[in-house]
């Protein structure tokens, strides 16, 4: 009888956690959305003379669903994650920028990439702090800092203290929320 109540007492507290968790400042209860609209409305991306304001860019899901394949999709909008050692960019060596898969914001430069041994694209640095932003994540019992692009709110991977110098991070990204351009 007490593992009745223990399970009970444990499942109940998972349905109020779900129900009112989502009630955190700045979001609106059960949609997952910014309470405000305005917020994060301009973010900077670099080129060659500093940096260029942007707007935000906000699309509906129907939209994000005909411009991202599948597991895009499922990465940068539902917060999936990619199998380790599976995506395209983990053990990649060119020099150039990694971008947001959804709107190009220029996201990371090759020169601040590390080998993590984690399986997946590792970064002590974002190109600009402005074109990052981080938000706490508590799913699956766990506290992490997820990280996401401060354009369009994709879901790009979580940030840890456990990096190189000098930043002493490493900002675990996946590979299918990554584009790269190149340089010449």
């Amino acid at each position: 009888m007490k593992t009745f109540y223990l399970i009970f007492g444990a499942v109940t507290l998972a349905v109020l956690w779900l129900g009112f968790g989502s009630s955190m400042p700045g979001i609106v209860q059960g949609s997952g959305e910014p309470a405000d609209p305005q917020a994060h409305k301009k973010v900077y991306s670099t080129a060659a003379k500093g940096l260029v304001m942007k707007d935000k860019v906000q699309k509906t899901k129907a939209e994000w669903k005909r411009e991202l394949t599948p597991e895009q999709y499922e990465i940068t909008r539902e917060k999936g994650t990619e199998r380790a050692f599976t995506g395209k960019y983990w053990d990649h060596h060119e020099k150039g920028v990694y971008r947001c898969v959804a709107c190009g914001n220029e996201l990371f430069k090759s020169d601040t990439k590390f080998d993590s041994g984690s399986g997946w694209p590792s970064f002590w640095a974002p190109i600009t702090k402005e074109n990052v932003r981080t938000a706490d994540d508590d799913s699956l019992f766990m506290q992490r800092t997820e990280v996401l692009c401060s354009l369009c709110d994709a879901h790009l991977g979580h940030v840890f203290d456990d990096g190189p110098k000098p930043t002493g991070l490493r900002y675990c990204v996946n590979s299918a929320a990554l584009d790269f351009t190149r340089q010449k």
